[in-house]
């Protein structure tokens, strides 16, 4: 079993309750494990194949027995379901799909009563094309104040027929919709997702009524979704589209990261400071260490996605460089860097590194490198079962991209299949009902929680150990690492004096260094680490 088999790390268990009473401190989240649920694929709780906040409730043990702190609720809100609930049609109420506030409130009081804080998803770079201050901008004339509130123009040509810029969205065709009085509204991203106007205050106004809704009702952070958005270029001028890739996003594109953006979330930060203890997150997609590091500035957002990490090869070199980048340029504004290897718009890490055993055997290195890096860390439903994207039939597919990008660009949906939970066949104990929305692969049988919580070498097991030495490890509850000396193709660093993670991203093993190994991804022969494995170790001081 890749644990150590004399149990000397419970030795540290007294240091769990001074652990957990940090997260009652203002700055909890610094070091918390996030969970992301991404409410349709978590779990059915109503019978009818779509996961809910029900769902989420009853299965809040799973959470607890993992060992995270924080839950990041994705978009339950009323909505359309355009773009799986990101076209919010009313931001202060729960879609029929997902239950009603009445379970939300229950859902946080299940989770507070487990020691577990509640986070949620807000959208504010656009609403849906069915919010009631979108249909009173189609029913209001030009230059009236309810189009105000959006991004309305008029085409360009001597008869107005031609977008105002030449902007593309990012889920395929251009950003600009014509409506029948024959101006123009600008969406990023699909066209039921109207771009709102940051310049009139009335959308800041609104916006700090939507965060505190939820912080009155207990909520203890957000996320803030493509929160590098809302501050859009001064004359909207064209892009250089010869290099365009959509989805492309750390390189560099003159739509985001415009320096308005920090105004709008500085207005975030004053509203969610006056409540004790909560927090928010950036999902800022920034080609720049340093500009991301202006997301976190002290009067601004607490904590911001390092997608570095997440776009890096599988390689020594290439994680390094994403580590020591987000690192350095976090330490000189005084905050943490967040870990994230995946989550619902991004390929699973376990696909990204290859797919199958290989993918597998990776993916079990990443966490434990993700879980052993200071700073907070954030893991998708699914990651803690090793769980890969799905090749799903093309009838199935509800991402926009799909149609958008004329069936050539299939979207999300291969990351967002439900959680199997337990059983043989699909839908392996979702729900009640004998389907869910997205397909399972009866390829899962031995990966649903039910199988893996009885084989101690599971991914499962693997995260539940990690998370549980991370709690009880004073080493890993500190700030900052110190880089060893290492064989070629590996990563090894030390926290605090005595914990030491050694990865090894080549294929041919190593030795391991003297000291007590308290973890390991993969089974260790003769005192060596495998390729495309990971180790957590006591009492190090160098690499062979």
């Amino acid at each position: 079993m890749p644990v150590d088999p004399t149990g000397a790390a419970g030795s540290a268990t007294p240091n769990v309750a001074a652990y957990l009473a940090t997260l009652d401190t203002a700055d909890w989240w610094r070091h918390a494990v996030f969970y992301q649920i991404y409410p349709k694929s978590f779990a059915d709780g109503n019978g009818d194949g779509i996961g809910d906040l029900i769902g989420a409730r009853e299965r809040l043990d799973h959470l607890v027995e993992l060992g995270v702190d924080a839950i990041w609720l994705s978009p339950f809100y009323k909505s359309p379901m355009a773009d799986g609930g990101y076209d919010v049609a009313d931001p202060t109420d729960v879609d029929p799909m997902f239950g009603t506030l009445a379970d939300f409130d229950a859902l946080v009081e299940a989770a507070h009563a487990r020691g577990i804080k509640v986070t949620v998803d807000i959208v504010p770079n656009h609403f849906s094309d069915q919010h009631a201050w979108f249909q009173q901008a189609l029913a209001a004339a030009p230059g009236s104040p309810e189009r105000n509130r959006f991004i309305f123009l008029d085409g360009r040509g001597p008869d107005g027929s031609q977008p105002p810029n030449n902007w593309p969205s990012m889920f395929g065709g251009p950003a600009w919709t014509r409506v029948p009085d024959g101006q123009w509204y600008l969406h990023i991203f699909a066209p039921e997702q109207p771009d709102v106007n940051w310049d009139n205050p009335e959308i800041p106004a609104e916006f700090e009524r939507v965060l505190r809704f939820w912080l009155e009702r207990g909520a203890d952070g957000f996320r803030v979704d493509v929160a590098h958005s809302m501050a859009k270029p001064a004359g909207l001028p064209d892009m250089d589209l010869e290099d365009y890739v959509p989805h492309t996003q750390l390189d560099v594109d003159h739509r985001f990261d415009n320096d308005g953006v920090h105004e709008h979330l500085r207005m975030f930060r004053r509203v969610i400071d006056s409540y004790p203890n909560r927090m928010a997150v950036g999902e800022a997609w920034v080609p720049d260490d340093k500009r991301l590091a202006m997301y976190v500035r002290g009067d601004e957002l607490h904590l911001t996605f390092n997608f570095r990490l997440v776009e890096a090869d599988w390689s020594a070199l290439d994680l390094r460089k994403a580590i020591d980048g987000s690192l350095s340029a976090m330490a000189e504004v005084g905050a943490p860097c967040t870990w994230v290897l995946s989550n619902h718009d991004v390929v699973r890490h376990t696909t990204r590194y290859g797919g199958g055993a290989l993918g597998r055997s990776r993916g079990r290195a990443a966490a434990l490198l993700q879980l052993a890096l200071p700073g907070a860390a954030y893991v998708y439903n699914g990651d803690e079962l090793g769980l890969e994207n799905v090749e799903l039939p093309d009838d199935v597919l509800q991402d926009p991209t799909w149609e958008r990008s004329g069936h050539t660009d299939r979207g999300r949906d291969g990351e967002r299949v439900p959680m199997p939970w337990a059983g043989n066949e699909p839908p392996f104990g979702f729900g009640s009902s004998d389907s869910s929305w997205l397909p399972m692969p009866s390829e899962w049988a031995g990966m649903t929680v039910a199988a893996e919580q009885l084989d101690p070498n599971s991914t499962l097991s693997l995260y539940e150990n990690a998370l549980r030495l991370r709690r009880e490890l004073t080493d890993l509850q500190g700030s900052g690492l110190t880089w060893l000396d290492s064989p070629e193709d590996c990563l090894v660093f030390r926290r605090g004096t005595a914990f030491t993670l050694m990865l090894n991203a080549g294929d041919t093993p190593v030795e391991l260094p003297a000291g007590e190994v308290l973890l390991s991804s993969a089974d260790l022969i003769g005192g060596e680490l495998p390729g495309n494995s990971a180790a957590w170790l006591r009492g190090t001081d160098r690499v062979a």
